[in-house]
């Protein structure tokens, strides 16, 4: 339907800019859509369906950590996939969209755990520290910068 919300848009006059705002899609699907025609993108639709993913490798790893974490978050595995499994191949917001299709997939909802929060009671001088993690840019001897 979205294909067709696209053609229908832009036979009315509308940008491709003002198509994706109206949409809430990006500017460069509209433009793929826009260059295909309906029997390529019926061919691009059903490759989705059978294209393999990067992450379909480790896909019993992330669900075997999702079902005992559910809590987890895409950071949280994109780390462990760096980790535990030394996988590096793709960026987190393929990890994101990964981890959201396995929990639609295995109906596994995403569990948000509640921070407490409290005042710490106020220590004597010399007793409690906070530190305030800066950070600076120096040069090195040949000029560059560390």
């Amino acid at each position: 339907m979205l294909y067709i919300e696209i053609h229908r848009l832009h036979k009315e006059g509308f940008s491709k800019s003002a198509i994706a705002r109206k949409l809430n899609i990006s500017r460069n699907r509209v433009i793929d859509y826009l260059n295909m025609t309906a029997d390529e993108f019926e061919d691009f639709l059903s490759t989705l369906q059978t294209r393999e993913k990067k992450l379909d490798r480790y896909h019993d790893e992330i669900l075997g950590w999702l079902k005992e974490h559910p809590d987890l978050t895409a950071a949280q595995v994109y780390d462990w996939l760096e980790e535990k499994l030394n996988f590096k191949d793709v960026a987190e917001n393929t990890v994101r969209n990964y981890l959201n299709e396995m929990r639609d997939y295995y109906h596994i909802p995403k569990v948000n755990v509640q921070r407490s929060y409290s005042a710490v009671p106020e220590l004597p001088m010399g007793k409690q520290v906070q530190v305030d993690f800066g950070e600076t840019t120096v040069k090195t001897k040949q000029g560059g910068k560390k």
